[in-house]
């Protein structure tokens, strides 16, 4: 029988905004169970196991993510929406760094059909249409913007950039220029 008040939505919400404090790698049933004052017996009723838990945290945060996304793009192009998709990354990332961990879940192939995860890749591909890429240089395009944008937020948030004195955001300003200059330029 279900714990009154326990829902998934609700489970997975808390799951999150967990994973936000204690780090996504930390995530499990056990701790979940723990902020509702509840036994982990009670929360199977509602959730698989921690595979669907981790699972759920992570279709959250793509969908929280692309919803960022799209608003920021509205209405921009070139290289304005180019650094307005890369903004709402790295802000999201820094605001949930839990969450951002989740998204590099694998997810199963039912899952990944159903969660709207593919919002992302349509996103970027709309950025790239604007530099005029053909098939398959836009697929490397979307893999390497993907890359560049990880790779960044991911170093920053390690502490990754600290050892030097020079202004992350300086670094991250010029980054974005450079991805535009590739972009406009891209080699056939």
């Amino acid at each position: 029988m279900a714990r009154a008040g326990l829902t998934v939505e609700r489970l997975v919400q808390a799951a999150a905004e967990l994973a936000d404090e204690i780090g996504f790698d930390h995530l499990t049933v056990s701790a979940l169970a723990r902020r509702f004052g509840v036994k982990d017996a009670s929360l199977y009723s509602h959730l698989k196991n921690a595979r669907d838990l981790r699972e759920r945290v992570a279709v959250l945060a793509l969908s929280e993510l692309a919803d960022r996304a799209a608003s920021a793009l509205a209405g921009r192009a070139g290289k304005d929406a180019l650094v307005a998709f890369a903004n709402a990354y790295r802000d999201y990332a820094r605001q949930h760094p839990g969450r951002y961990a989740a998204m590099r879940v694998d997810l199963t192939p039912e899952i990944a059909a159903t969660s709207r995860a593919d919002r992302h890749s349509e996103m970027t591909r709309a950025i790239l249409r604007g530099y005029h890429l053909p098939e398959p240089a836009e697929t490397d395009a979307v893999r390497m913007l993907h890359s560049t944008l990880h790779g960044y937020t991911t170093l920053e948030a390690s502490g990754g950039f600290g050892h030097h004195p020079r202004d992350t955001e300086a670094s991250w300003s010029k980054t974005l220029d450079v991805l535009h200059v590739a972009l406009g330029n891209w080699p056939s």
